[in-house]
């Protein structure tokens, strides 16, 4: 893809994320919590087209000469599946952390001050071959009242489309806006690049594993 047409959509992708982002911060704790209960639901009904679509990675992978504890990694399973459907589960009965009172000090004029802790923003999360990582990092960025940028790696993209599709269903079944939870479209290895450069659109980037 050339680069300014790449530069155009991961604008776009962060523009709807920014906007999708600040419904969220706003959302209360039970539409937050619906939506990863949801999703948890979702995992479990289409448990089947997961397995699939994590096949087809798998079988990629082998093909490219990719094996051993990697593979592993990759590889979903009923009792995976349910893992990840339980993580969502356990996030939503977290206790809300938007708005919990960090500190508290009055001045000696009698000025009382508060720190508060609010969202971050929009999160942009690179990680590898683990698709439950695409749970994982939508299911926190939420619960946070953040909006979440994912890009995994290629070995693991048709799994982790799926779990995100999942995701942003779950978000509009309870009136959140989808693009709070966004799977980069593209293995271009420029959008990484292109994401870090997205200052005032994305606030913080997350790199997880090597």
């Amino acid at each position: 893809m050339p680069t300014q047409e790449l530069t155009s959509m991961m604008t776009d992708l962060a523009k709807a994320a920014r906007v999708a982002g600040r419904q969220v911060a706003l959302a209360s704790r039970e539409q937050k919590d619906q939506a990863l209960q949801e999703a948890a639901r979702l995992l479990r009904q289409r448990q089947d087209e997961l397995l699939k679509a994590n096949a087809e990675d798998l079988e990629r992978a082998k093909q490219t000469g990719v094996k051993g504890s990697f593979l592993d990694r990759l590889e979903l399973n009923p009792e995976r599946i349910e893992g990840m459907a339980r993580g969502l589960e356990q996030v939503a009965e977290l206790p809300d952390p938007v708005g919990r009172e960090l500190a508290a000090w009055e001045r000696p004029n009698g000025l009382k001050i508060k720190r508060v802790a609010i969202p971050l923003g929009v999160i942009g999360v690179i990680y590898e071959a683990r698709p439950n990582v695409t749970a994982d990092a939508g299911a926190l960025a939420l619960k946070a009242g953040n909006a979440v940028i994912l890009r995994c790696g290629s070995d693991s993209v048709e799994s982790s489309r799926h779990i995100a599709k999942v995701m942003r269903q779950a978000l509009q079944s309870v009136g959140l806006p989808e693009d709070a939870i966004a799977l980069v479209p593209t293995q271009d290895r420029e959008a990484v690049g292109i994401m870090l450069g997205l200052h005032g659109l994305i606030d913080v980037i997350v790199p997880r594993g090597g």
